[in-house]
């Protein structure tokens, strides 16, 4: 970050800052020196390419970082130097704080690959005392390790069955590319555990833990892409993405599942589509979608606002990329091994509401029996996967019509944000990794930064009655004395959660209907996220949607 030459306490000329009940700054438009959509210099997509007059200075207008800059210093100055710095970018300082961040993260989740030497002189995992939900440090990698057959050679996943479940062979529960990467990590685990014992130069501990570490290096590498490639995007305003990079569900959940991984993928194809490289964005969701299947979601309102602005053809190609990266990552699994290729979307046939979903909280504080009250094992809940499918293909439609009948044409963000929200609420799981994916779409969709800590943290405090919950239902299954936490204070936190990220949306859908109160807007974007459709006139629109002409828009930004 570059250093003040002059301390100022009042605002630079051409910018207006008037804090909110949020925290948010409204930047006034009519400035000066305020850049305009269709400014020749604010349409660069390349931050190095930016004057300092055209970039997004937090400490000028989020109240939230001028307040935390008083300890370097205060506020940016007037005639502080910017872009200059021959190392310090925004990106490398991003970078070194989401580094910071998964340092914090991997310390966290550290309780749970401790070992301890039994009776008989062995190494032993110590999840004794039920440390993993105490020490709120559990991960779903370390146990996966050995249910998923990972800790034997010779197993493949999806050719190797993983046991018996009500007489019904198991195979391994993930995407394809998911289940590979775990079982490479396995495999360099066991070959480094292997190395250290031969020679005795390595660390090493149980074949567990390494597994764990290898596998927290390299989701940790996967967000750190995720941080660099939502920077990239979000052109102008670099400095939002701290919240990216230090966002308190990091810290919480970014090695409690492979979730990351997806993020990384969204985040680059989000990146690709933004400098118009719709093939490249295509292959990267159908990459995502192999390892986590939301980022497929992402090709609805990218194609609803290609049709909006008559872009429909490069729409076209990324959805088709997709679709062919996915199929030649699958298909040699789903021909080869049909049956252990097929049990993910059977798993999730199969599950019924989890208990962290707004089913399982309706269900405990109204005394309902839920859709499905007396299915039988390893039968689907029916009536529930109907619901679910009716309501998300209601929520589609509503952001179709959003999408189509806006003043102004939404941006890509905003709708893939309002989409993967929808998802999550209506879905009859949401696992606490599942809330990483909104991060980096939050953070380009609605940049307001106390809003979105506040959400952040309400989300990563959801863990902690989480894992006291689980402890009680652990105790209770082992006839021991109930020492944990009841479940309606835990589902309450799932309420409070689910609350605020619909107040979020509700936010997006306002600035959408009202792009005058869109932070992004009001700073001189029009879709840094929205690469063809950045400055496009409309071509098609419902409702009272105004038809913009060609005149009234930019130029597309140069490539």
């Amino acid at each position: 970050m570059a250093t003040s030459s002059e301390k100022q306490e009042t605002e630079p000329a051409g910018l207006t800052v008037a804090d909110g009940a949020d925290g948010a700054a409204d930047i006034d438009p009519a400035a000066d020196d305020t850049p305009v959509v269709g400014d020749e210099r604010a349409d660069s997509s390349d931050l190095d390419t930016l004057a300092p007059d055209e970039r997004v200075v937090p400490t000028w207008t989020e109240s939230m970082a001028k307040q935390a800059s008083k300890i370097i210093g205060g506020p940016l100055g007037r005639h502080a130097v910017v872009g200059r710095h021959w190392f310090w970018t925004p990106l490398r300082a991003l970078l070194l704080i989401a580094m910071f961040t998964l340092m914090c993260s991997w310390l966290v989740k550290a309780p749970c690959i401790q070992q301890y030497t039994d009776d008989q002189g062995h190494a032993q995992l110590d999840w004794r005392a039920n440390r993993q939900y105490v020490a709120f440090c559990y991960s779903d990698v370390v146990p996966l390790f050995s249910s998923e057959r990972l800790n034997q050679p010779g197993t493949f996943p999806y050719k190797t069955s993983t046991g018996q479940v009500n007489g019904q062979q198991q195979y391994m529960e993930y995407p394809v590319l998911t289940g590979l990467f775990q079982w490479a990590n396995a495999t360099l685990a066991r070959g480094w555990v292997n190395v250290a014992n031969i020679t005795g130069f390595l660390p090493s501990g149980l074949p567990v833990a390494v597994y764990f570490d290898i596998t927290a290096l390299f989701l940790g590498l996967a967000w750190v892409i995720t941080v660099w490639a939502t920077t990239r995007t979000a052109r102008r305003r670099p400095w939002d993405v701290v919240l990216v990079a230090a966002s308190p569900l990091v810290v919480v959940q970014a090695f409690t599942n492979f979730d990351a991984l997806a993020t990384a993928a969204t985040a680059a194809a989000l990146l690709a589509w933004s400098r118009r490289k719709p093939v490249l964005a295509g292959i990267l969701i159908g990459v995502g979608a192999s390892i986590k299947f939301y980022p497929a979601f992402l090709l609805l309102p990218l194609l609803l606002l290609c049709w909006r602005a008559g872009k429909l053809r490069q729409g076209w190609q990324a959805a088709g990329a997709a679709v062919a990266a996915w199929a030649a990552l699958n298909l040699p699994f789903a021909l080869r091994y049909p049956h252990g290729w097929w049990e993910f979307f059977q798993l999730n046939t199969l599950r019924g509401p989890d208990s962290d979903s707004i089913y399982s909280a309706l269900s405990y504080f109204t005394g309902w029996a839920g859709f499905d009250p007396n299915i039988a094992p390893n039968q689907p809940p029916t009536v529930l996967n109907a619901v679910t499918a009716v309501l998300f293909l209601l929520a589609c439609a509503g952001i179709a019509w959003i999408a189509l009948s806006a003043p102004r044409r939404p941006r890509l963000a905003q709708l893939c944000f309002l989409l993967i929200a929808a998802f999550l609420l209506i879905n009859k799981v949401w696992s606490p990794q599942y809330s990483l994916w909104l991060v980096p779409l939050a953070v380009l969709a609605i940049p307001r930064w106390k809003l979105l800590l506040t959400w952040m943290v309400l989300d990563a405090l959801v863990w902690f009655p989480r894992m006291a919950f689980f402890l009680e239902q652990t105790l209770l299954a082992q006839h021991l004395d109930d020492r944990g936490l009841p479940q309606g204070w835990f589902l309450g936190a799932v309420i409070i959660r689910d609350l605020a990220v619909i107040g979020l949306g509700v936010l997006v859908i306002r600035e959408i209907y009202r792009p005058a109160a869109d932070l992004v807007r009001l700073a001189g974007d029009d879709d840094p996220t929205g690469g063809f459709l950045d400055g496009a006139p409309d071509r098609f629109t419902l409702g009272a949607a105004r038809q913009i002409e060609p005149a009234e828009q930019p130029e597309p930004a140069p490539v």
